[in-house]
């Protein structure tokens, strides 16, 4: 079979007409599809419903340091909740600092206290300094970006390779002083999946920005989100390369257990150095005395170390491993031999991001909403919500039932095929 771009004007006018009746036939069903989010589904917080049963009004519900878990007080997380953490995180507990529900709120409250203050090893807040720029990998998660852009400090996109970030790149951009962070999914990255080489984590623990209080905001919301148990990818620790350096106030580390327990119930958590948690603590006591100790008990008593945790991340590896393999199948089936279309198998993670040819993708997230797919906006993972090439689209998988997503993910095919046609034509 010709790819598209071998083939003749007529002969792309014929398959457009196809296409067109194809699309047509899809307009009809009246479908109401949506693959925008990387949310889990209904089966997958199934999963954590016997947490609820762990607790009753008959339990002594205080830590095992003796802390009442109703009451006021430690600021930076009951014992074991910091034990479990830590090993998502893979740090140690005295490293880690735990939080409510949202990793993105603690995200959005470190930004927001370094505008404000500033970290050690700066001048203060980041506001004084005039302008104020953050590094950005794109593809990358657009809140993120979102919560960067909300402070009014300038998104800088630095190029995604097979192996993470440019770091050539990276490393050029932090010269600029008024450089004072970057954005990092590390492992299975927002929409890519790829999780970051050996190289890229070590270049990261080399660099020398200029900033004194430049920080690595290292989400690693996907550690333990292994599509395959046993087979996932590696991910090298970057504390341990950075203390390696000297550079461990460089790092603020985040998770949560969002996907893994309730996503609206869940434990977060900080990962940082000594003189990082120092700040956090200093500057987090001014808004809340502790989070909430009850909620902590109920995780760790449910999960109560890295190993229980696995073993719960092998059922949600069961319900999502079929929609992932089903996405990955139909784009194989209607656009592998068409040239114009590239996208990522992740092995863990919630997302997959499809490439199509360049000045496309707007046009096929329209087609898909009118046939009745919502897919995320196209540009959404780049910086202000633009694309300079307009190619990408991300697709999650979790949320909808696999017959609606082999269903959405047909009909996103389709609509890719009929803009790239419509592309080559014009």
């Amino acid at each position: 079979m010709a790819t598209y771009r071998e083939m003749s004007k007529q002969e792309l006018e014929a398959l457009l007409c196809d296409l067109q009746k194809e699309y047509e036939g899809y307009k009809a069903k009246g479908l109401k599809l949506d693959l925008s989010r990387g949310k889990p589904d209904k089966a997958q917080l199934e999963l954590s419903m016997p947490m609820l049963d762990v607790l009753s009004a008959a339990d002594v519900l205080a830590g095992e340091d003796g802390t009442d878990a109703r009451n006021y007080g430690v600021l930076d997380g009951l014992p074991e909740a910091k034990k479990l953490m830590a090993q998502i995180l893979e740090l140690a507990p005295e490293q880690v600092f735990v939080g409510g529900a949202s990793s993105l709120n603690l995200m959005h409250d470190c930004m927001g206290l370094g505008f404000l203050h500033g970290y050690p090893g700066g001048n203060g807040g980041w506001y004084k300094e005039g302008k104020v720029k953050f590094l950005c990998p794109a593809p990358g998660y657009d809140r993120h970006f979102s919560v960067t852009e909300h402070f009014g400090i300038e998104l800088v996109s630095v190029p995604m390779t097979g192996e993470g970030p440019d770091m050539a790149e990276v490393e050029r951009l932090v010269a600029d002083p008024a450089v004072k962070g970057i954005w990092c999914v590390p492992k299975y990255q927002n929409p890519l999946g790829l999780t970051f080489s050996d190289e890229v984590v070590r270049a990261f623990a080399r660099l020398s920005p200029a900033a004194g209080d430049f920080r690595i905001f290292w989400d690693n919301a996907y550690n333990v989100h292994d599509l395959y148990p046993g087979e996932g990818d590696q991910l090298l620790n970057l504390m341990d390369e950075l203390k390696a350096t000297g550079k461990e106030d460089m790092v603020l580390m985040f998770s949560s257990t969002s996907k893994i327990t309730f996503a609206g119930s869940g434990i977060s958590a900080i990962g940082c150095s000594a003189a990082n948690m120092a700040w956090v603590k200093k500057h987090f006591g001014f808004q809340i005395i502790g989070y909430d100790k009850v909620n902590m008990l109920r995780h760790v008593k449910f999960l109560p170390d890295i190993a229980a945790v696995k073993s719960h991340m092998v059922k949600h590896a069961q319900l999502l491993r079929p929609k992932f393999e089903a996405v990955r199948n139909t784009l194989e089936d209607n656009l592998g031999e068409t040239g114009v279309a590239s996208w990522t198998n992740p092995r863990g993670g919630y997302f997959v991001s499809l490439d199509i040819l360049e000045g496309c993708a707007v046009r096929t997230i329209a087609l898909c909403k009118e046939a009745g797919v919502v897919m995320t906006g196209a540009g959404a993972p780049f910086p202000y919500g633009k694309d300079p090439e307009d190619k990408n689209i991300r697709i999650a998988p979790s949320f909808a039932p696999l017959g609606e997503v082999k269903q959405a993910a047909a009909l996103l095919c389709l609509c890719a095929k009929i803009a790239c046609v419509e592309k080559l034509l014009g």
